[in-house]
């Protein structure tokens, strides 16, 4: 069976919307075949990010940059992870209230260098996420999990 790995922050209630929407759309019954594992940002191993198959990311966007419990994730896990997991498909939803994209550069630098694939658009929501940008949060859930059905 392939296995998803959330990796998140999810300190704010706009952002636990945001997780909740992905977690949904990940879980959709017609998509068979995939586990879902889900980890905080800060309790994530290298065991975790080598035993799946594909990841989602979730943060807040702090001073203009990724949260720091998801760069410590990747801290954590990028020399044990750095050729094992190339290849390997990924998503990321960020919520702020201004100034995101060095949380979006930060993570595709990370991601780059990981050389981990961009499966879908990154979901960036500013303020209260509307009915539309939980959808798109649902949908990142649904495509990266879809992608990994036998």
């Amino acid at each position: 069976m392939a296995r998803l790995l959330i990796v998140h922050h999810t300190p704010s209630p706009f952002l636990h919307e945001m997780f909740d929407a992905v977690l949904s759309g990940a879980t959709d019954p017609e998509i068979m075949g995939v586990e879902i594992v889900r980890r905080p940002a800060l309790a994530v191993t290298p065991t975790d990010v080598l035993e799946a198959d594909g990841y989602i990311l979730g943060t807040p966007a702090n001073l203009g940059y990724m949260s720091g419990a998801l760069k410590h994730a990747f801290d954590v896990i990028y020399y044990p992870c750095l050729d094992s997991t190339r290849g390997r498909p990924f998503g990321l939803y960020v919520h702020g209230n201004e100034g995101t994209e060095g949380a979006e550069r930060g993570v595709s630098a990370i991601t780059t260098g990981l050389g981990w694939v961009k499966a879908a658009d990154y979901v960036v929501v500013s303020g209260k996420p509307t009915k539309e940008s939980l959808e798109a949060c649902w949908e990142l859930g649904a495509t990266v999990a879809a992608q990994l059905m036998d």
